[in-house]
């Protein structure tokens, strides 16, 4: 480790990946409110449930990395909405299944190819080796956080 280095917030990696994942969910938030009316969580669920079929709630939230409360909510409305349907959970008495209603899959055959479009735009200047090693290091970082929770608690050095 090394020790003479000062902390500088700009050039703090965790800072700038938060930095950098806030502004680019923000932009993509807006388009998916004003075309969709759906937010950051709730096309998560959409996008998940097109993808896996019947999730439970606690299946989304370790999926999404998206707390219980935050999953909830977004259930709750996109059930309302009629996108989304609860069913009783066979292996689980005391949890529901989530998934699309055929409104629910209509919706995301619209959103998914404006989410691909917004993907490319966001990754214009980069090449396509570009983006590989990019999707690479972020799945390099994930799980050597991943490794560092699962082995200890931070340190006061930290």
């Amino acid at each position: 480790m090394i020790r003479d280095r000062v902390l500088k917030l700009g050039e703090f990696v965790p800072y700038r990946l938060s930095i950098a994942s806030n502004t680019v969910s923000d932009v993509i938030a807006g388009a998916y409110r004003a075309l969709f009316g759906l937010n950051i969580p709730e096309w998560r669920l959409v996008a998940i449930l097109a993808e896996q079929g019947s999730v439970s709630q606690f299946g989304l939230g370790a999926v999404t990395r998206m707390d219980k409360v935050t999953v909830s909510r977004a259930a709750i409305a996109l059930v309302e909405r009629g996108l989304v349907r609860r069913s009783a959970n066979p292996k689980d008495q005391r949890s529901h299944l989530l998934s699309l209603t055929r409104e629910g899959h209509a919706l995301y055959d619209q959103v998914a190819p404006k989410a691909l479009a917004l993907e490319d735009a966001v990754l214009a200047d980069f090449d396509r080796d570009e983006v590989a090693l990019l999707v690479s290091m972020l799945q390099r970082l994930e799980d050597a956080a991943l490794r560092l929770a699962a082995t200890s608690e931070p340190s006061s050095e930290t």
